[in-house]
């Protein structure tokens, strides 16, 4: 049984989360399901958490491979010493898993086994919760993330968000698969015949109502008034990262966002409302008076159309006497103004070294500083489009979207530079982990990143494509500027409160009353 529930999570996670051989994204229900059964299997929770961190560790590492590309490449460290860096990731996300194994085989054999179906799903959800704020976060592997490429699979995330579909379909999956093994638990026997098919059928009714209310709100037909509407364009320009921050290149790299945006603008048809370059796009501080921002501001002013880039930039703390960096997005419209926004949550080793003083290693980014975080989520507004600002990593933080439309965004928009990946399944990962973002807070996602994949998702969580991976591309198309708030929007705090509460209560009912069953009889 350890190698069959082995053999379950690894797969799962490897064909279920993109990857560069076969995606198929149904797999990825197997990888809960794996370390499940694991879990059951294991004769005490000590071995339950040694086989959990084992299995999840290796699952995790199929898909975090890429990471030594960027510390190998960029970073730059001999392959001796980027290889371990994935390792060390997946050991961290294996931890998780080995913890949820640990306390599945501590706690369900405490609860009636529908309960226990239920444990494992606020477990689960419970520990992408976790993943979301833990060491700055790194929740770039929920289970969600692999069902984007069916869009009905995700619909429901409009109701309870990434996290809580997760516990959803881990409670189905736990409640159809192990009453089914010969021992639950450890236990000696199997759970009672009447006990067994009433947590299986209770299993296949959560995932229909899954399947049915996936392909029904993918099907139906728009109600709302989506008026206003507004045409948005976005170039890609696929400037090689070595090359990126050379003083020599930099005309060139502005002279191509140019052309591939006028190019959009002498399309038949209405012009774009506005146009997105991706993060970091002018690769020098736009904020310096130079022949190259003048050209930027003169092309805006020439066509009256906004232009959205991003662009390092930096302010002077005239009490410590250093200087602060920002990786900024700015808006620039026809009538002189700019406004602007700061990269709120830093990718660690990427944009900031944490306790740096501390480790003899050196940040990947390349060409300026160390940046400090920004802290307005407020959107930048031109004309009726507000645009709620993700700028790279933080496209993957559900409550950083959340802040956005809560602050007025009628659009959401990820502005990215993946070209550190390179060919790999990380920009593929990236894209489908904003995708989520687009239907849990019902807006139009727009995606512009320097080397692929640039998209459009709709509320839907369908994905347009609008550059395929370190291609040259420009694209435009029409979105819907929607303000209505979803359910998972509106009970955000309460949705999050109450899948860790009704987790804490579960186990505490299986620990009092694992307790009373040890308490002598009088």
């Amino acid at each position: 049984m350890f190698l069959f529930s082995s053999l379950l999570a690894v797969l799962g996670a490897w064909l279920g989360h993109a990857n560069p051989l076969h995606h198929e994204p149904l797999a990825v229900l197997l990888l809960p399901v794996g370390l499940t059964l694991l879990a059951c299997d294991a004769p005490s929770p000590r071995s339950a958490f040694r086989r959990g961190l084992a299995v999840a560790t290796l699952a995790y590492l199929g898909c975090l491979y890429w990471v030594a590309v960027p510390v190998h490449y960029y970073g730059p460290l001999p392959w001796v010493l980027a290889a371990p860096c994935p390792v060390l990731l997946a050991l961290y996300l294996g931890l998780w898993g080995g913890g949820y194994c640990w306390l599945m085989r501590l706690l369900g054999p405490r609860l009636p086994l529908i309960f226990a179906g239920i444990l494992a799903g606020g477990l689960w959800a419970s520990m992408e919760l976790g993943l979301e704020v833990a060491f700055t976060g790194f929740p770039w592997l929920p289970l969600a993330a692999g069902l984007v490429p069916r869009p009905w699979t995700v619909q429901a995330l409009t109701w309870v968000g990434a996290t809580g579909l997760a516990g959803v379909l881990v409670t189905a999956t736990t409640l159809l698969c192990c009453p089914g093994m010969a021992r639950w638990f450890g236990s000696k026997q199997a759970p009672p015949p009447l006990s067994a098919w009433i947590a299986r059928a209770l299993g296949l009714m959560l995932l229909a109502a899954w399947v049915f209310t996936g392909h029904w709100q993918i099907q139906a037909p728009r109600t709302e008034n989506v008026s206003p509407r507004a045409i948005v364009g976005m170039a890609q320009g696929n400037i090689d990262q070595s090359l990126k921050w050379d003083e020599s290149y930099q005309d060139g790299t502005v002279e191509r966002y140019l052309t591939l945006s006028t190019s959009l603008l002498e399309n038949p048809g209405p012009a774009p409302d506005v146009l997105i370059w991706p993060e970091t796009a002018m690769p020098f501080f736009m904020q310096e008076p130079s022949e190259l921002t003048e050209r930027l501001l003169a092309f805006v002013r020439r066509t009256d159309v906004p232009v959205l880039t991003g662009a390092p930039a930096y302010a002077l703390d005239e009490i410590a006497r250093s200087v602060i960096m920002f990786n900024r997005a700015y808006l620039l419209t026809p009538d002189g103004r700019t406004n602007s926004y700061d990269k709120m949550h830093l990718v660690p080793f990427g944009e900031y070294v944490p306790f740096g003083e501390y480790l003899p290693i050196d940040k990947l980014v390349q060409g300026v500083g160390d940046f400090r975080p920004g802290s307005d989520p407020g959107p930048l507004v031109s004309g009726d489009l507000a645009l709620g600002m993700l700028i790279c990593y933080e496209a993957i933080f559900p409550g950083l979207a959340q802040e956005r439309v809560a602050a007025g965004a009628n659009v959401l928009v990820n502005i990215s530079n993946d070209a550190w990946f390179r060919r790999t399944s990380a920009p593929l990962q990236h894209l489908h982990l904003a995708a989520l973002r687009a239907v849990e807070q019902g807006r139009w996602l727009v995606r512009s990143t320097n080397t692929g994949i640039s998209a459009f998702v709709d509320p839907q969580g369908r994905i347009h494509t609008a550059g395929g991976l370190f291609t040259v591309a420009a694209a435009s198309r029409e979105v819907d500027l929607l303000t209505a708030s979803t359910p998972y929007h509106r009970n955000y705090q309460l949705l999050m409160i109450g899948i860790f509460m009704l987790t804490v209560l579960l186990a505490a009912w299986a620990l009092i009353a694992g307790t009373a069953r040890k308490a002598p009889q009088r």
